[in-house]
This record gives C-alpha cells, sequence and structure tokens, in this order.
C-alpha cells in the first residue's frame, strides 16, 4: 500500500516536530502537557490487551458508518452508552459500553504489517534500536506483585524487552487451560530428584557466573530461578481452567480467545500487572464480512463476559481492557467483498483502569476514511496508558550500550479519556 504518509500534518504532530516554538521555559510542550497530571493518584493498576493481528476493520466494528457507501453488510447497534452506537457483531460487548470508551480518531502512518504492528506495541517507528513492547514497559516500571510473572502473553509471542532485560520478557501460554510441560519435572523424575538437580545447576552457575561478565548468563539465571519459583509457587492455580464450572467457560466462549479473556482476568487478580490476549485473522482483503461475523462471534462474548465480571467485582477500576490492530481496513470495499490495509484512521477499544466510561474520543470523516477532529497519535495511546498506571512516559532509561531511552516515543495523554 503507498501513500499512507502524504496527508496534512496535524496542530499536534507539528508541536512534536516544529523546532521553533515547541518549548516553554526548556522544555518540550508535548512533555508538558502529557505531565500536567503526572502527580495524579494513578487508578489503574494492571492492563489486559487485546491484540488483534491483521488490521482489524474499524467500520465493521467500532465506527459504523449506516447508510454511507462504506457501510458494508453490518448495521449499527445501540449501547449501554447514550448515543454510542457500535456494529451488530458485537451484541453483549454494546451492554457494557457505558464501561467503555472508542478512540475513533487514530491518526497512523504504517500501511504493512510489521512495521505497523511495532509502531502500535512500542509507540516508535521501527530503526535500528529495537524497543520494548508496551507490556515489558509495564513490568519495568511497576512492582511485581506475587509469584506470577509481570507480564504474560496468550495464544502468541509479544513484542521483546530488548533493553529492559530478562526480566520484563512475557511468560508464553501457548494453549490457556492446558498446563505448561515446562513447570514441572520430566516423567519419571521425583520431586526430591528434581530439587536435588537444580541445587547442583545453581552451584555450577554460581562458579561460572564469578569468571564472566557476559550479560547472557545474567538473563539465563533470572530465567531459571523465575520458572523455579513459579514452579513451587499455590498462585499457578490461577492457570487452571479445567476446575472451573463448565457454565463460566461457556460465557466466555470455549474457544482459544475465550479461554484466554478467561485467563486473563484470573492472573489479574492474581497480580499480573500486564496481559497481553492475541488472535489473528484481521487481514481481510477477502471475503470481510463473513470473516469478521466470524470473528465477532468468538470475541463477543469473551469481551463483554470480561468487563461484566471485572465490573461486578470491582476490579474494572483498576484494570484496564485494550483491544487495538495494527491499522484499519479502507473505506472502499474492494471487488473480492474485502477492505484493504488502511492506517490513515482506524479505531481502538478501552475500558476500565480509569478511563472515562460511555465517551467517544474523536471521529471520523463521514465514510471513515480520515479524522475528521481530534486526531490521536499512536505515542499518545501508549502516553495514555502509561499516565493512568502512574508511569512517567518521558522517563529515560539506558541500553547496554548507555544510550538513553525515553519510554513514549513523545506522545501526549489524550484529552478526555481519563477520569
Amino acid at each position: 500500500m503507498s501513500g499512507c504518509n502524504d496527508y496534512k500534518m496535524t496542530r499536534r504532530q507539528l508541536m512534536a516536530n516544529s523546532a521553533a516554538g515547541a518549548t516553554l521555559l526548556g522544555m518540550p510542550i508535548n512533555q508538558l502537557i502529557a505531565g500536567s497530571g503526572k502527580d495524579h493518584q494513578a487508578k489503574c493498576e494492571n492492563v489486559i490487551l487485546f491484540w488483534n493481528g491483521g488490521g482489524m476493520s474499524h467500520l465493521d466494528t467500532w465506527d459504523p458508518k449506516p447508510g454511507r457507501p462504506t457501510q458494508g453488510e453490518f448495521d449499527p447497534i445501540s449501547t449501554s452508552a447514550n448515543g454510542v452506537q457500535i456494529s451488530e457483531i458485537f451484541p453483549t460487548v454494546a451492554k457494557q459500553m457505558h464501561n467503555a470508551a472508542l478512540v475513533r480518531s487514530i491518526a497512523g502512518t504504517q500501511g504493512a504489517h510489521a512495521r505497523a504492528s511495532y509502531n502500535m506495541q512500542t509507540s516508535f517507528l521501527p530503526g535500528p534500536v529495537q524497543h520494548p513492547g508496551i507490556g515489558s514497559v509495564v513490568a519495568h516500571e511497576k512492582e511485581k506483585v506475587g509469584d506470577l510473572p509481570s507480564f504474560i502473553t496468550i495464544n502468541g509471542q509479544a513484542r521483546t524487552a530488548s533493553y529492559l532485560g530478562q526480566s520484563c520478557e512475557a511468560y508464553f501460554i501457548a494453549n490457556p487451560g492446558e498446563p505448561d510441560p515446562y513447570l514441572k519435572f520430566p516423567a519419571g523424575v521425583t520431586m526430591e530428584q528434581g530439587n536435588k538437580r537444580l541445587e547442583r545447576l545453581e552451584k555450577f552457575n554460581s562458579r561460572f557466573n564469578r569468571d564472566t561478565t557476559d550479560p547472557r548468563l545474567s538473563s539465563t539465571s533470572t530465567s531459571i530461578d523465575d520458572a523455579v519459583r513459579l514452579m513451587r509457587s499455590p498462585a499457578l492455580k490461577a492457570f487452571e481452567l479445567n476446575k472451573i464450572p463448565a457454565k463460566e467457560i461457556e460465557r466466555y466462549g470455549d474457544t482459544a480467545f475465550g479461554r484466554g479473556a478467561l485467563l486473563s482476568k484470573r492472573l489479574v487478580e492474581q497480580g499480573v500487572r500486564f496481559v497481553q490476549v492475541n488472535r489473528g485473522g484481521f487481514d481481510t482483503h477477502g471475503d470481510n464480512f463473513t470473516r469478521m461475523r466470524e470473528h465477532g462471534e468468538v470475541m463477543d462474548p469473551a469481551l463483554g463476559s470480561l468487563l461484566q465480571d471485572l465490573s461486578e467485582s470491582g476490579m474494572l477500576e483498576k484494570t484496564m481492557v485494550i483491544m487495538m490492530s495494527e491499522f484499519g481496513r479502507t473505506p472502499r470495499i474492494n471487488d473480492n467483498a474485502g477492505r484493504d490495509h488502511w492506517p490513515k484512521c482506524f479505531s481502538c477499544f478501552m475500558a476500565g483502569g480509569g478511563i472515562n466510561g460511555g465517551t467517544v474520543i474523536g471521529s471520523s470523516d463521514e465514510d471513515g476514511g480520515m479524522p475528521k477532529d481530534n486526531p490521536v497519535n499512536v505515542p499518545d495511546i501508549h502516553a495514555t496508558i502509561c499516565h493512568a498506571l502512574g508511569i512517567d512516559p518521558y522517563k529515560e532509561v539506558y541500553t547496554r550500550q548507555g544510550r538513553p531511552m525515553k519510554l513514549v516515543d513523545d506522545g501526549s495523554v489524550i484529552e478526555g479519556l481519563l477520569g
């Protein structure tokens, strides 16, 4: 896809990129705006991110355009938020929209999957330095709670922690509900035998590590220590979905996505700071409407049930739930009944953790092709997440080579999104 970067600069982009008049008392204006409430009482403690890989159509989900040529096959439905409509493929989520907000004016710049995914998950554009994903940033900045890892990714790999180090890498769960074969000793090895092996390994590594400063050895030791601590922890019960009543599984949907959403709830209840649930298949160049209806049948009960349960337990007040993708899809429906890549304007869903429920931030034009008002840049989303968690998005951390790096690439907190 071409022509993704040739639209006019917004006032926010101009402020971010202009050297003249971009500072006040020596500090960049966008940092002053983002930091204006930095000493606020953070409401958010945990984040659940649903990452929909492939580029989910904003027009067939969060930003319907009834009566326009871009509408497609789905009708909008009313929600529990006054005046807010979403696609008919989300009837369960519609009942929870009073707890959620939609950002309908994301002004992206990347139309290729890899570059757009990198941008949306790190806030930076790809370059010579590999930046950490937002989950690793949260794991680095927020104090670890309990024995479970601070960052867990389900049904797919997450972005690397890069220079933030091994302790901020995501713990990967391939099949939610099934026991992790790496968290128990091999068949035929008793607990006593296994513990003796671990003791010998620790002594060997300690002697070896005294004679080298290779950072890879430190990362290996961190991985082993974390795995052993987790293997012995009673908190592992959070992974045991087989002990949950069948009715509960059915509410979320007995699918990889449904089990992932249910597991994410149990993990944040145990103090896990960041959970990422991955789902692919949104690159709908053909047969968009059949495929999106199938996606809705899987996602709607899971997301709706999660929001309901977190709300009823009080956990939603401190747990931010996000659903986003690397870009949207074209307003034009192509000859294969599909939609193509469209980064210029798309949407994301956010709820809980201090989000103002029942609100819509920004809007797209009548066909959903360009932001109409309040354009939101990708780093703004990251700055807002950090702000909600009480993290300074402009804090500097250092690579192993001593290079200073900001946590977020010059974003500003999205006005009106947080309470």
